[in-house]
């Protein structure tokens, strides 16, 4: 099964991706922490919302920089937006089913009572850096040929 999954992930693609992914990755969780911070004061359960909007921000940004940089396809703008968005949307609800799970568990088992959101949203960035990247190269820049890759 590792054979598999590894054999679907070209090594220079999914160098580009991790160097796109990082810096996204950075942007995203530090929106998010700074969203939950922002509004945590006001909103219950402010770190929901916080998720809800940075991963609607950063959704875009990546788009563009994977088209650009790591996938390297050309037109269908409006088509691979709306697969990445499908894709992105669909790690993002996992992502925010599986943060209140998180917190709780964090919260309740240990002592991390205040920092339990930031933890747990640290927690869920790789699995949903994987499953993105497979998302994306199978389905939504499935398009481009293998020489734009």
């Amino acid at each position: 099964m590792l054979a598999k999954l590894t054999a679907q992930i070209p090594p220079e693609q999914f160098s580009r991706y991790l160097v796109v992914g990082l810096w996204n990755t950075a942007f995203g969780y530090g929106s998010y922490a700074g969203l939950t911070a922002l509004l945590t004061p006001h909103v219950p359960h402010a770190y929901i919302l916080a998720s809800v909007i940075a991963n609607a921000v950063t959704i875009t940004l990546a788009f563009l920089a994977y088209k650009w940089f790591v996938f390297r396809t050309r037109g269908n703008y409006l088509r691979e937006w709306i697969r990445c968005m499908a894709v992105y949307g669909g790690s993002a609800l996992i992502g925010i089913l599986l943060l209140p799970v998180l917190v709780f568990g964090l919260r309740h088992f240990t002592r991390f009572n205040a920092s339990a959101p930031y933890i747990a949203g640290a927690m869920l960035l790789g699995l949903i850096a994987v499953a993105s990247f497979l998302g994306h190269r199978n389905f939504s820049f499935a398009g481009g040929s293998a020489a734009q890759r």
